[in-house]
Order: structure tokens, then sequence, then C-alpha cells
């Protein structure tokens, strides 16, 4: 028998082709679709497998959090399972069916302009029960500002405005569940022209804050809640945490937040499909850009925007030059709302995907959600970034349908958050955070080595004073507060000079001062993690030249 090996290949090729044609193409076929499944993530065959029952929702949350207990175990639509529409059983289906369809109902808003105090414009989309009840309304007719109707104030997410789809489902249920919706819209979005030189981006908490306040003021009688969504929940989150108490809100939630910007962008560049969603929101960013380009080309760099093939870019060429970020990982990092979450004062319910394309599921700060009392975290195995259609037809979306049912269980019970009075610390800007402000380190008792802001260092400085002034004077107990640390800083030099000549006079007056001198020294060199011998150590090198001549002309006039 012949061995050689091109016989071989040519009786397989011969057998090969005795295969018809129409099989190698159902092998083709069959490969392409096991490949698509798993690039699209498709997820059919396990809800198939599973009796299209859907997934549970699973909470994070305090074991000692009222909002759980009280609030969303009562929630029942938080407390089913999620079973996205069949054949959209991916996540990226579901984005791209919400932005080309979405199947919104229709809605005529009222537009309220909103005028900040550096000239900026604001529109204010408004949705009220009448305006979907069916009836003839004269849409220009105003909300008397005695109605107590509860208000939803609803943060759009990058480049959305009131037309958004999504937004049109959200407003158009809530209203219909008798709440007045009003849709911020960022600067220079929903038709509305920049009037400033100040534009959103995603940790600008300034616009939201303003018009909470307006509204507040405007409508004392009606409890207001806020909804944000994307890059919405990010600044609402930060705005919650920055201001604590101190908010007019009665309850948030948030919806598919990216938390932590910086991850968000190392993920979003990681993937082949993550790079196309990266790219389709750059050139979003960019039609923003150039509905404003006069403003753009004159603060930020023109030629940079054009040329953006990402968030990144947008944000190098844009972002960071307008609101003056050193570098695209400081504004992230400075207005990531992670940072933030564990101040939030007001019930919160947060509801991410874990199939999220876009806002990934590593950036989500479970302990830091589980450590607040106020926030409930609520994620889905499944639904996509703010899609969650749900239904044979897909003429629903899940989140808003939960969104309006733990507003409408917060609104009639006790847990509704009231405003407490704090006093003005001074303006809330993201370049407040102690992130990047080094090069501070703080070590702690196990060695660790972690970062430490400016502001905690001033204190540690203020404080230092305060105790040797107590040595100095000690029939004074009197302690600085807070608002005084910045005012004894500024008479830190005279205290200095003071505490030399007192410690003189302490060591001739009675052996009970020069002991509280040496109780402050032994507190400064355990605060400072300093031995009494180091600083002895440190005195004499530091005074050894003035010591040196002091004792060359005493022994020079001894000798002459």
């Amino acid at each position: 028998m012949d061995s050689d090996p091109v016989n071989a290949y040519h009786l397989l090729f011969k057998s090969l082709s005795l295969i018809p044609f129409w099989h190698y193409m159902f092998a083709f076929v069959i490969l392409l679709l096991v490949f698509l499944y798993n690039f699209l993530e498709f997820h059919l065959l396990e809800d198939l497998f599973t009796g299209f029952r859907g997934s549970p929702v699973t909470f994070t949350y305090n074991s000692a959090s009222h909002i759980y207990h009280n609030l969303v175990s009562k929630c029942r639509i938080l407390n089913g399972r999620y079973l996205p529409t069949p054949w959209l059983s991916s996540s990226h289906f579901q984005i791209a069916f919400l932005h080309f369809f979405g199947k919104p109902p229709a809605v005529k808003y009222r537009r309220k302009i909103f005028h900040t105090s550096d000239g900026g414009t604001i529109a204010l989309d408004w949705l009220t029960p009448f305006d979907v009840s069916g009836d003839e309304v004269d849409i220009n007719t105003a909300i008397p500002g005695d109605d107590t109707t509860p208000i939803a104030i609803v943060v759009p997410g990058l480049t959305s405005d009131s037309s958004s789809k999504y937004l049109t489902h959200l407003a158009f249920k809530l209203a219909k569940s008798g709440w007045n919706v009003v849709i911020t819209n960022h600067r220079g979005l929903g038709g509305v022209s920049i009037t400033s030189d100040c534009f959103y981006n995603a940790g600008w908490t300034e616009d939201l804050r303003a018009v909470i306040d307006f509204l507040h003021q405007e409508y004392h009688r009606a409890p207001l809640f806020a909804i944000g969504t994307s890059i919405g929940a990010n600044i609402l989150v930060k705005y919650l945490g920055e201001d604590k108490e101190n908010v007019p809100v009665s309850g948030a939630v948030a919806i598919c937040n990216p938390w932590d910007l910086l991850i968000g962008d190392r993920f979003i560049c990681r993937k082949l499909l993550q790079k196309f969603y990266d790219r389709a929101l750059a050139f979003g960013l960019q039609g923003y850009a150039k509905l404003h380009e006069p403003q753009y080309s004159r603060l930020a760099n023109w030629e940079g925007i054009i040329k953006s093939r990402s968030i990144r870019d947008f944000d190098n060429y844009a972002t960071c030059l307008v609101a003056k970020y050193e570098t695209v990982d400081t504004y992230y990092r400075r207005c990531s709302s992670s940072y933030y979450v564990t101040n939030v004062s007001v019930p919160l319910l947060c509801i991410s995907a874990l199939d999220d394309p876009v806002c990934t599921k590593e950036a989500i700060p479970w302990d830091e959600c589980r450590a607040n009392r106020n926030v409930v975290l609520a994620t889905t195995r499944h639904g996509g970034h703010l899609a969650f259609f749900e239904g044979i037809t897909a003429a629903g979306i899940w989140w808003v349908r939960a969104v309006d049912e733990f507003l409408g269980v917060l609104r009639s019970s006790p847990y509704m958050h009231v405003q407490k009075k704090i006093k003005n610390t001074g303006p809330h800007s993201s370049l407040d955070c102690s992130i990047d402000q080094g090069p501070y380190v703080h070590l702690t008792e196990d060695g660790m080595v972690a970062a430490a802001c400016d502001d905690q260092t001033r204190d540690d400085m203020v404080e230092g004073f305060d105790v040797l002034q107590k040595v100095v004077h000690p029939g004074t107990t009197e302690t600085l507060s807070n608002t005084e640390k910045d005012a004894s800083l500024t008479e830190a030099k005279s205290d200095v000079t003071g505490i030399t000549q007192a410690s003189k006079e302490a060591t001739n007056t009675s052996s009970g001062v020069s002991n509280q001198v040496k109780i402050c020294l032994n507190r400064i060199a355990r605060q400072h993690r300093i031995s009494m011998w180091l600083i002895a150590y440190t005195a004499i090198l530091s005074s050894w030249p003035l010591l040196r001549s002091a004792l060359t002309i005493f022994f020079r006039k001894k000798l002459a």
C-alpha cells in the first residue's frame, strides 16, 4: 500500500468533495450562530432552561436598614423576578432596541427656563398628571406655588434630554401615577444654547443643587424626590453625598450609575464591543460640542475634539480644559460618586444590571452601599444599560415600574428624609476632594500607608497648637472648633514665639507646669510616632551652630 502523504491528502480532499455543498453552509451557519451567541452575550438558552421564569433581584443593604426592611421589602416588583423580552435576550440587543425604537409614549412637556447665578441656562421640562389624562389642557397654565403634589426631579444621562425614549417612559409612568415630573436638561441640551462659559460634566453638581433649591422654595409644600440615570445618577449620588443631611430631597433613585469613572474608563476600552460603545458615546459628545462650537473653540482644544475617538479623548481635549482639571484621571477620581455614597443621608435605591456593557459591575461599591443604612442596592442579572425591556412586545421597561412602586411606598411612609439645616462650610466643588492633593500620607498603627488630605493635615497642626496653648495657659480649657481652626493657623507664628518664652517662665514657676510640658511633648511624640530621643537629637543638631558660637565666646573670656 502506498504511504505517500501526497496521496493521502489527495484521497482526503476527494472524500470532502463528495460532501454536498449545503452541508458546509449549514456547518458554517451553526458555527457563526455559536460565535454570535457568545460574542453578543445572548442568554436565550439560559432563559429556556429555567422555563422563562426570569431571575430574582439581588439586594445589598445594611442589616439595620429601615429602608430595606420597611420599604423595599414591601415592593412587589423589586421582590419579584425580572424576565427580559425573549427576542431581546442580549444586553446589546436591548440597548439597540432602546436607541432605535423604544416604543415611547406620546407626551407634551411644559417648558420653563431656569437661569443660574453664573448666567447659564437650563431647560426644565414638566409633565403633570393633567398632561397625560387625555383631556384638553393648556400647557401654559402654571403650577400653583402651594401645590402639594409630589415632584419627581429627573437627571438625564450623558448627552440625553427630555426627548430620550427611556425618560419619556419614566415621565409618562410617574405622571400617570399622580406625580409632577420635571426633567432637568443639562446645559446646552434640550434645544437650549450655552449662555456662559460653564458646561456640565460627570461631577458637576452645582446645577442640580440650584434647581432643587429653586423648586424647594417655589413649591415649598410639595415633597421633592430625585431620579438619576447613568451619568445623571452619578451626579445625583455625588450631590447627596456632598450635602449629606442638608438636602431638601425626601428620597432618591439611581439607575445604572457608573459609580467609579476611572474603572469605567478602563472597562469601556477593554473589548471590541465596549470600544464600539466608547466610540458611539464619543460621537455623541462631538455632536454636543458642534452645537456649541464658538464656546468650545475658545475654551478647549477644538482640533482635538474633532479628532476624538473615545470618551477619554474628548475629556482630555474638552472637559479637563473647560473644568480646569489637571488630568483625565484626576477628573475621573474626583467626580466618581462611589466616594460619596457613604455620606448619603436620604433613602436611596440604586438599580443596576450585572450585564451592563457600558457601566461595569466592577465599579459598583458593594461594601460602601452595605455600610450605609440609607442605601439599598438592587442588581439584576440581565437588563443592559437603561433598557430592561419586558413582555412579549417589549412595551414596558422594568426599572420604570420598579421606581414608580418604590417612590409610591416611600411617599406614604414615615421614612421620607427631612432636611436638617447645617452651617454652610463653603462652595461645593469637585476640586475640594482630597484625591490628588498630595503629597500627604498617613501612617496607621498597623503599618499601612494611606493618603491623607490637606484639610486633615491642617487640622492636626491646629490641634497641636491648641495643646501647646493649653500648657502655656493652664487655666484655659476652651478648645478650637472647626470654624476657628483656619483662624488659628494665621496666628501660628506668634503662638510659636510665645511658646518659647512661656516655657521658660513655666520652668521657673512650679514643677506642675513642667510636668504639663512633659505630658504635652509626650502627646506630640505619640501623635507623630516620634520618640523623645529623636526629638532631643533633632533639637541638638538644629541648635548646635548657635550653641557652638556661645561656647566659643564663653571660653575665650575665661582664658583671657
